[in-house]
């Protein structure tokens, strides 16, 4: 057997040792795990996550997971929570205290702190008679599952298991919050989620720097107004304000013979496509794609009428969308 072949041998182990454990967290789960959910729903403060060395990883991990989708959180490093930083915990918090050992000398402090004060402490270890678990409110015990790393030393199947652990508590309180996409969209503004989840009415041009011209306008105006603003196109509107076309470059070539001497009216293209403000950026993309065309006027399907918005190609890839 070639190294290479050597790698993938030790990658498929590792691999489904590690699932094999997954598989005995999600077997033994129980009623402690739903009361670690109620106790994190009733906080009325934070969860302050907390774990040592490569806990202390994960625990940083499941404290963002949690604050991105709706529990608020914050991560406490147990050594530094010794030299001060106990003050982050108030008895509005719950504490969420990984050891996988559940004997790790640096979160003596923070547990005689949660004791003292009343705090709520839900712990997560793989010893259910370890010192963590017995001070705990709620005791999440881990399998002990065999190490990936051979020698039962380095921790890898019990990092994930704990960070799985941490995942299906974070999924578990946003499913009973009812936390939908634009929430998540609201803590995740930048990068590539922000931008899939995006919606139009983040991105879309509003009031004076929509390019509108009445169906009455002459043709000289209106090309005035489609230099003026920018974009490339004009919407055209009635006399409620009802945008009933829009004027592209496509229509200025077919109209050149006698083009000022026409109206908006007679070169527009009659009912355009439009997108509502509620959709999200990344289905504007879709339909301008299909569609081949550059831009979007925005108008609220719910009271369909005046153009409320304008949407181009350029502001979507902006924010890394297309």
């Amino acid at each position: 057997m070639d190294k290479h072949q050597t790698f993938l041998e030790t990658a498929r182990r590792v691999i489904r040792t590690e699932a094999e454990g997954l598989a005995q967290l999600a077997d033994g789960l129980g009623g402690e795990f739903a009361q670690a959910v109620e106790m994190m729903l009733g906080a009325r403060g934070r969860v302050i996550v907390s774990g040592m060395g490569k806990s202390g990883h994960v625990a940083r991990k499941i404290a963002a997971t949690l604050a991105s989708t709706g529990t608020p959180a914050q991560f406490v490093h147990p050594a530094e929570a010794s030299h001060g930083d106990l003050g982050m915990l108030t008895p509005d918090d719950v504490l969420l205290m990984l050891s996988n050992s559940g004997e790790t000398p640096e979160l003596a402090d923070m547990i005689a702190y949660s004791r003292r004060f009343n705090i709520p402490m839900i712990g997560v270890a793989s010893r259910a008679d370890s010192t963590l678990l017995k001070q705990s409110d709620v005791a999440i015990t881990l399998p002990r599952a065999t190490e990936a790393c051979g020698t039962g030393v380095v921790p890898t199947t019990s990092t994930t298991m704990t960070l799985a652990l941490g995942d299906a508590l974070a999924v578990a309180l946003m499913e009973h919050r009812q936390f939908q996409p634009e929430d998540f969209r609201n803590f995740h503004p930048g990068g590539k989620l922000g931008a899939q989840l995006s919606r139009v009415r983040d991105l879309m041009h509003v009031e004076d720097a929509l390019p509108l011209v009445s169906d009455a306008a002459p043709m000289g105006d209106t090309l005035l107004e489609i230099s003026r603003k920018g974009f490339g196109v004009v919407g055209v509107t009635d006399a409620t304000g009802r945008l009933t076309g829009i004027i592209t470059d496509g229509d200025l070539r077919r109209h050149m013979d006698g083009l000022l001497s026409l109206t908006a009216g007679d070169v527009m293209t009659r009912n355009p496509r439009t997108i509502g403000p509620d959709a999200l950026a990344e289905a504007a993309v879709g339909v301008m794609n299909e569609r081949k065309i550059t831009c979007l006027f925005v108008v609220d399907p719910a009271e369909p009428g005046p153009a409320i918005g304008l949407l181009h190609i350029h502001d979507c890839l902006r924010v890394g969308l297309g």
